[in-house]
């Protein structure tokens, strides 16, 4: 039977509060402001499948209104509940959560991925990769931002010896515990291995620092960094870059009436039953649960 390697280390919230405590709480109106004019820029505003890699609570789910099905993905249960909650019973979104090395769902469905402020929790990013190469349709846009190694601050801090780790070494830092900073040129290599081709380059939060944010009208700020991020596309000496990059497989999009797949096995599955999505393989045969809208894939019943 088939069966992927042991998973590597995943960053749980389970049962965190995460919108308060980072997003409410921490004044960072700036930086979702941002975010969102780079990620406006790079993705097609309208589609047909959408994949949120890590949507958490649903920060970004408004911003993927223009797309027919929109899957939000995240390894908490809770704060896809929360997102669910938010959204209400729109059918455009699905929620599910799921380990994201392995995704449930059948080769080449999406045309569009998105991923914003979660590769920073990817102990294997090339693996992460490859799986979403795999469920990514041919000529899909994938938008990923990550957190840069490569930047103004960390290379301030290497040249006073404030810190250990090079700015300009390529290979990525842990530093703390799943919680990694990577160098832009990494990213490029590790998506053109994966099947990805990488294209423009944005830079945001170029003013994430708390006293301008606390001295300068947010508005200012946004407009300051809008006008500026496509420097990304010469140097990114920012804390946070985007990518964009179209995905190059040619294998074939998946047949219009499949989508969810045995995430162990990959047979497609097909629709639920007495809130289970269960495994036709009979080498197989895992239970999934679907309860009150939330397709959970952590671990079979």
């Amino acid at each position: 039977m088939p069966h992927m390697a042991e998973s590597p280390p995943i960053c749980d919230y389970e049962g965190s509060d995460y919108r308060a405590r980072f997003w409410q709480n921490q004044g960072r109106d700036y930086e979702d402001r941002a975010e969102r004019v780079a990620l406006r820029r790079l993705m097609p505003p309208a589609g047909d499948t959408l994949l949120d890699v890590g949507a958490g609570f649903g920060r970004l789910a408004d911003e993927y209104r223009g797309y027919r099905r929109v899957v939000l993905f995240d390894y908490s249960r809770s704060l896809l509940r929360e997102a669910r909650e938010h959204l209400g019973d729109d059918p455009r979104y699905l929620f599910v959560a799921g380990n994201w090395y392995e995704l449930p769902f059948v080769a080449g469905l999406f045309a569009t991925l998105v991923q914003v402020r979660t590769l920073h929790h990817a102990a294997d990013a090339p693996a992460l990769f490859r799986e979403l190469s795999r469920v990514a349709r041919p000529g899909a846009d994938y938008v990923l931002e990550f957190a840069s190694k490569h930047n103004l601050k960390a290379m301030l801090r290497y040249g006073l010896g404030r810190q250990t780790w090079s700015p300009y070494d390529r290979a990525p830092v842990e530093f703390v515990a799943l919680n990694f900073d990577f160098h832009p040129a990494w990213i490029r290599q590790q998506l053109a291995a994966t099947g990805f081709a990488p294209a423009e380059q944005l830079t945001t939060s170029h003013f994430r620092f708390a006293p301008v944010k606390r001295l300068i009208p947010t508005g200012w700020l946004v407009a300051a960094d809008s006008a500026i991020q496509r420097t990304g596309a010469w140097w990114q000496l920012t804390p946070s870059v985007f990518v964009h990059s179209r995905h190059s497989d040619n294998a074939p999009a998946a047949p219009p009436a499949a989508f969810f797949a045995c995430p162990v096995c990959r047979t497609p599955l097909g629709e639920p039953a007495a809130e289970r999505l269960t495994c036709a393989n009979p080498a197989c045969g895992r239970a999934w649960r679907v309860e009150n809208g939330l397709y959970d894939f952590k671990e079979p019943v």
